[in-house]
């Protein structure tokens, strides 16, 4: 693999400083042409920029052979090409210095302006209390499984009777595929009985842990989990669900009432007892590579009533001790680890994990129950970000109002309680350093704040606004290209506010996703299945793709399957499952650009979001540098 130590920035690499000199190991990534028909007619083709490109650098491209760029394209990496068809195929060559490169592979027009990937779902089955269910195409990650320079997609398959965690209920087991872009299935993962599947459970990474050149996927897993090979995990026969009963409970949250008055919790299809493993998984066959105890687990086998369990998480029902998050962090500025993260609610728990030269070992545990770390509990989300927020070359766990160090000792803590969104990037280009927004739900207990930017360093609270109610959604994006920065607004708020925290006007009805998808500089809104452009004039969203035929996943939250940079030039593309769950199609831009931007995956924090992305309550990946409008105008780029 090819190291990279460049920063990226709006206008391409620069020099990087000394603490970023140590070089992560960053994924080889070849050229990534795509070409699509094109806004306007003719065929946009796209390529990516590379931080490691000469400054420079040109590109000719090249339809069915013949050349056809009169000079070198500088000012971006897209071209389009306005007598080019659905029967062409174009490839790209890089011009450095006056010396010609290798041509790329010639790649043929996505006719419909997406590729689709055909899937085969799990077959269905029956639960033990008689319910049929079958299975949905879920969230993806995305990693070079084979090491061919390509970005390939990890899927999971939900069953149709998932459940959130403060549900009873038998589930099916939840399974995760392997897909090249081509549409190769590589292999499949059966997570087995012992998985409960809901949106809390099943945090799955997929990164190149040991330097190998191809990436591997590392999940929890339990006794029953099938490899990518036939090979079980743990005992077979072993059942771990909980077949009936009920435990007493002093909290509501999920809780029944008896004829003679207790609460109690039903307790069928959760899995509360029983061995719990992460195990690190082959990222070209599924094979499981490495397998350790789970830390920290939920308790001690012998917990009669639950109640050990009810007094360290907050309940005896597998509520909040079954809440987990993940993401890739490198903790030594150079390699990747993994954190997996266990509870947010109350106790917060989150371990370190490395995989190097075939063996997984605990690099650090952060726990509130240790001493000293009592005040960083209860801040929680429903999902975390990784950053770098001091400067130092390596990554920090932002987990909710509160953040670890890289050596898993607490940077952080603000008293702002449990919040379903966050984002954490260069959001405010006008003062150093990266900022994190963030909404917020227990509103009494969070002293009426709804919403709050923090500086991501220090966690310095910079500004709030109110809330009567709880704020179940959040987003932070530039656009609107009057105001400098990204503007942001929470889901029970009428105001659009400016990065300084001001109410600049009414704002977007949706609150899900961001992409950068047209031309310009501003992000576009992406919910459900429809991209919108935000018109700050009128004050409405404004369609610019709507997939037809596509579907959303996780209900309310309305994400894709996945949301990255994968391939072309740096702007992102989406991939939605199709409605009958048999394909998953990968939407790209047809909009040229005039801005030649280094391919967001080579970006930091960038890259950690895309890892991330499927924990919990997905959010989009955000860069660790201001990709936005410079200069307040009232006309977009």
């Amino acid at each position: 693999m090819a190291p990279c130590a460049l920063l990226i920035a709006i206008n391409g690499p620069v020099a990087a400083s000394p603490a970023q000199e140590q070089a992560r190991r960053v994924e080889h990534l070849d050229r990534g042409v795509v070409a699509v028909p094109a806004k306007g007619g003719g065929v946009l083709v796209s390529w990516r920029s590379l931080a490691t490109d000469p400054r420079s650098v040109g590109f000719e491209v090249f339809r069915d052979g013949r050349k056809i760029t009169r000079r070198p394209v500088t000012a971006s990496t897209n071209f389009r090409d306005a007598d080019g068809t659905a029967a062409n195929r174009y490839a790209v060559r890089m011009i450095a210095s006056g010396a010609a490169g290798a041509t790329s592979p010639a790649v043929s027009v996505w006719a419909r302006g997406y590729a689709s990937i055909p899937l085969d779902p799990p077959p269905g089955g029956t639960t033990p209390d008689g319910e049929a269910y079958g299975y949905t195409a879920n969230d993806a990650g995305m990693g070079d499984l084979d090491g061919d320079g390509q970005p390939d997609l990890v899927l999971k398959w939900d069953p149709t009777n998932s459940h959130d965690n403060s549900q009873a209920g038998y589930t099916g087991p939840v399974y995760l595929d392997g897909y090249t872009l081509a549409g190769k299935r590589l292999w499949r993962i059966d997570l087995g009985r012992n998985i409960r599947a809901g949106a809390h459970y099943t945090q799955f990474l997929v990164q190149d842990f040991d330097g190998d050149g191809r990436a591997e996927v590392a999940v929890k897993t339990a006794d029953g989990t099938v490899d990518g090979t036939g090979q079980v995990i743990g005992d077979a026969k072993a059942d771990w669900r909980e077949h009936d009963g009920e435990v007493p409970q002093a909290d509501r949250t999920g809780a029944h009432i008896t004829a003679d008055g207790r609460r109690v919790a039903k307790l069928a299809g959760r899995i509360l007892t029983g061995p719990e493993y992460l195990t690190v998984f082959d990222g070209r066959t599924g094979r499981a590579l490495a397998t350790a105890p789970y830390d920290p687990p939920r308790g001690p086998r012998n917990d009669p009533d639950f109640a050990w369990m009810a007094k360290h998480w907050g309940d005896g029902y597998g509520n909040r001790v079954d809440r987990f998050l993940a993401g890739v962090a490198y903790l030594d500025g150079r390699h990747p680890s993994m954190i997996f993260g266990r509870g947010y609610y109350g106790r917060t728990a989150i371990a370190a994990w490395d995989y190097r030269a075939g063996k997984l070992t605990k690099r650090w545990l952060f726990d509130t129950d240790q001493p000293g770390n009592q005040d960083y509990a209860a801040r929680g989300n429903h999902q975390l970000s990784i950053a770098d927020v001091n400067g130092d070359g390596r990554d920090e766990v932002i987990y909710g109002s509160m953040a670890v160090d890289a050596d898993g000792k607490g940077l952080w803590t603000q008293p702002l309680y449990h919040g379903d969104a966050m984002h954490v990037g260069d959001l405010d280009p006008t003062r150093p350093g990266l900022e994190k927004f963030g909404v917020f739900e227990e509103i009494p207990r969070n002293g009426g704040i709804g919403s709050a930017l923090l500086d991501a360093r220090t966690g310095e609270i910079l500004w709030t606004t109110p809330a009567a109610h709880d704020t179940g959604r959040g987003l932070s994006a530039d656009i609107d290209p009057r105001h400098v920065g990204e503007e942001m607004w929470g889901s029970n708020q009428p105001d659009l506010y400016d990065v300084h925290g001001k109410a600049i006007g009414p704002r977007p009805r949706q609150t899900n996703f961001a992409i950068w998808w047209d031309g310009d500089l501003l992000r576009e809104l992406l919910d459900g299945t429809t991209i919108s452009k935000w018109n700050w004039k009128m004050g409405k969203a404004e369609p610019l793709l709507v997939a037809e035929g596509a579907a959303s996943n996780n209900g309310t939250k309305a994400n894709p399957a996945l949301q990255a940079d994968l391939i072309g030039d740096w702007r992102e593309e989406v991939v939605w499952r199709s409605a009958d769950n048999r394909e998953l199609r990968i939407y790209t831009t047809p909009w040229p650009t005039t801005h030649r931007i280094t391919t967001l995956l080579q970006d930091p924090v960038y890259r950690a979001g895309i890892a991330w992305q499927n924990t919990a309550y997905n959010q989009p990946p955000h860069t660790g540098f201001y990709l936005g409008i410079t200069k307040p105008s009232d006309t977009a780029e």
